[in-house]
């Protein structure tokens, strides 16, 4: 039989009856004849609990100490899920990233894993144990507890079913797989039973929230199947079907365009009347990158009169840090005016199918137009095309975009 990673998130485990229930599941897993590795969350709502109770106490605490207080969030879970199992007569044991051991670098709170020791764990599945892992953290090189950062279980279940040989790695949680688009914008979104590694990365990238980039990064660079499943949807004691993230050449029949994603926590802003001359984006990019600022879409008009504007996209949340970090360069980067706008949506066209055909981005701008929808900005890539509109046509655009490239179910 297989060897599969169950991985469940907060939803999934958020009291004990959901517990139980994740039990139950894989129970079944494991009376079918697999050999199972679990991997949990902390229970909905408790890691932001423990976050703000750090930020309450001290704003800029020690990043060491605050990793140590939210680890315990899904060792809670882990050690629950075990004694649930036990209950159901299958033999458990839970695990902290430090006892298999899963090793990361030092960037506590956003600690990336170095290596994973697999051995106990498989010699363990091979005796008919199942390992009930706390996701999101690992153990740094100063011996430390640390946490992985947002998505941080997801990161650890892919990480480990590449360390333990898996043949899978399940993902559960509250919805059941991977839509074309946002369900609740377009009612006839449909579910896709498979996507390519490199389709579910630039989605993830560009606003859709169902895996966190990261862990499609790890599936992807180790070959790691993965499988988007609900934790809630049954039928008759199975799951229902969910939706594979595999590898392009296990797709026979591949769409143009795999799905419409879109992200409202960006922000516009644009660096007016800069010298155009060599090295002045390096100059404005530069101290950005060195403030942790991530940018994503960029323009520059070029004027006759020999300066440029530079126009760019970031997260909303980093605007007012961009703002100021920009502004104590002026002096040295010679601009006249910086100017600003949150209000603004990035609308993305995501398909493999691209790379061999021509007019996707020609139908996305004709579908905008028709429906009025003016385009700030535009950036592409081999398989997809973004665009950044205002935010109060979001909805409009997702809508008439998913209809236009003949997503909707019918």
């Amino acid at each position: 039989m297989s060897r599969i990673v169950m991985k469940f998130g907060g939803t999934s485990v958020a009291d004990l009856d959901r517990i139980r229930n994740v039990a139950r599941r894989v129970a079944r897993a494991a009376a079918a004849g697999h050999e199972v590795a679990v991997v949990v969350s902390a229970m909905s709502g408790v890691t932001n609990q423990l976050v703000g109770w750090c930020q309450a106490l001290s704003p800029l605490h020690d990043a060491r100490e605050y990793d140590a207080v939210v680890a315990t969030g899904e060792q809670v879970t882990a050690g629950l899920v075990a004694i649930a199992l036990q209950e159901l007569g299958v033999e458990a044991r839970s695990w902290q990233g430090w006892q298999i051991p899963l090793l990361t670098d030092g960037a506590h709170g956003r600690a990336r894993i170095d290596r994973i020791d697999g051995a106990a764990l498989i010699a363990r599945m091979q005796n008919g144990q199942v390992p009930v892992i706390a996701g999101f953290q690992g153990l740094g090189p100063d011996h430390r507890v640390t946490t992985l950062g947002r998505g941080g279980s997801d990161t650890s279940a892919v990480e480990l079913a590449a360390a333990i040989g898996a043949d899978r790695c399940d993902i559960y949680t509250d919805v059941d797989g991977i839509y074309t688009t946002d369900p609740r914008i377009v009612p006839k979104a449909r579910r896709l039973p498979r996507i390519a590694y490199e389709e579910m990365l630039e989605l993830a990238s560009v606003g859709a929230k169902v895996l966190q980039t990261r862990s499609v990064e790890l599936a992807m660079k180790e070959r790691v199947r993965v499988q988007v499943l609900s934790s809630f949807a049954e039928a008759e004691g199975c799951d229902l079907p969910g939706s594979l993230v595999v590898d392009e050449d296990e797709i026979l029949e591949k769409e143009i365009v795999a799905g419409i994603a879109y992200s409202r926590d960006e922000a516009k802003m644009t660096v007016k009347r800069v010298p155009d001359r060599p090295g002045i984006a390096a100059a404005i990019f530069g101290p950005l990158s060195e403030a942790g600022i991530n940018v994503d879409m960029i323009v520059q008009n070029v004027s006759d009169d020999g300066t440029t504007d530079m126009t760019f996209t970031l997260g909303r949340s980093d605007l007012a840090r961009a703002r100021q970090t920009l502004a104590a360069q002026q002096g040295q980067i010679g601009f006249a005016d910086l100017v600003s706008d949150a209000q603004v949506a990035k609308i993305s066209v995501v398909g493999v199918g691209m790379r061999s055909h021509a007019g996707v981005a020609a139908t996305m701008f004709r579908t905008l137009a028709e429906r009025s929808i003016n385009i700030q900005v535009i950036s592409t890539s081999e398989i997809k095309v973004s665009v950044l509109i205002g935010a109060d046509y979001t909805e409009l655009a997702v809508r008439a975009l998913h209809t236009a490239y003949g997503l909707d179910a019918a």
